[in-house]
């Protein structure tokens, strides 16, 4: 396999792409954490580019332990069985150097933060590699998925300030509502794979009518989350457009996908989430510039 089919079939395995889900929350949290800390934009904008690479590294590593761990149930599933090491198009030790390497990037991204952020880079990777675990004996899998996401604006947060604030747990609480509530959506498509396999999810517990409706519960509590913290942090105007637009877009989201028909499940989890994370950054900087950087130096 040539250099770069294999790239690209490495990409596909971890689906590259969808680090556009936590990537914008991440980068928020370290916006928000810019507001009056009086960093000037020449630190900054390193602290920046090393968020980008641990936030990379750390996604990287995650999702391939999760397609090393889940090979052999990937392999038993119609939906899952053409990912990359059940079709035989990137062999299990492979796989191991790659999680390796990207570990070490992530810490060495975390060492060039602050201290703080690498003594807490060991945490974070246990609680990304555990999720992979979860499905095997608790129906919570999808809250502890909506945690590896949720903890990235706070790991952001700590990287621009070096300390955390528990305000920004309010979006560490918005992120992981969303998360679990798509993840639900997502997982409603191996409802019968899941209960052949004594796999655990909330729409093989509940059903699949009452793990919807969880999942609009939780979306619901992401919006609220999201208004508390703009009162907390004294945000403005354009900030809550960005929860109206997201609000919006998670109403569609649910409007798409029924108990009876889960045929548009795809274009709900990958297309119009990865909307909702990038215009829900853009307002919110929009917001944070639209103040001044209240603080910020040149």
């Amino acid at each position: 396999m040539s250099f770069l089919r294999k790239t690209r079939t490495v990409l596909e395995m971890i689906k590259f792409e969808h680090s556009i889900f936590a990537l914008p929350f991440a980068l928020t949290g370290g916006l928000l954490a810019v507001r009056g800390s009086g960093l000037p934009w020449s630190v900054l904008g390193v602290k920046f580019i090393w968020i980008v690479v641990a936030m990379i590294a750390a996604r990287s590593a995650a999702m391939a332990f999760n397609r090393l761990v889940d090979a052999e149930i990937d392999a038993r599933n119609p939906r899952t069985s053409t990912r990359a090491i059940p079709a035989g198009l990137v062999s299990k030790p492979f796989t191991v150097g790659f999680i390796a390497f990207w570990s070490l990037v992530l810490f060495l991204a975390a060492a060039r933060l602050n201290p703080l952020c690498l003594k807490l880079a060991p945490i974070a990777l246990i609680i990304l590699f555990a999720y992979s675990y979860t499905k095997r004996f608790t129906s919570f899998s999808h809250f502890v998925l909506g945690l590896t996401l949720g903890i990235a604006p706070a790991a952001a947060w700590i990287a621009i300030r070096g300390s955390l604030d528990p305000v920004i747990l309010l979006l560490t609480a918005a992120v992981s509502f969303w998360t679990a509530g798509f993840d639900i959506i997502y997982s409603c498509q191996d409802f019968h794979f899941d209960s052949d396999e004594g796999l655990f999810s909330i729409p093989r517990v509940l059903g699949i009518r009452k793990a919807l409706l969880i999942a609009r519960l939780l979306h619901v509590a992401m919006v609220l989350a999201l208004l508390w913290l703009v009162q907390l942090l004294g945000l403005g105007p354009l900030s809550l457009a960005g929860i109206a637009v997201v609000a919006g877009l998670l109403i569609y989201e649910h409007s798409i996908v029924k108990p009876y028909d889960l045929s548009r499940v795809n274009a709900a989890f990958f297309t119009v989430n990865g909307i909702v994370s990038v215009l829900f950054f853009l307002f919110w900087a929009a917001d944070v510039f639209w103040q001044g950087g209240a603080g910020l130096r040149g």
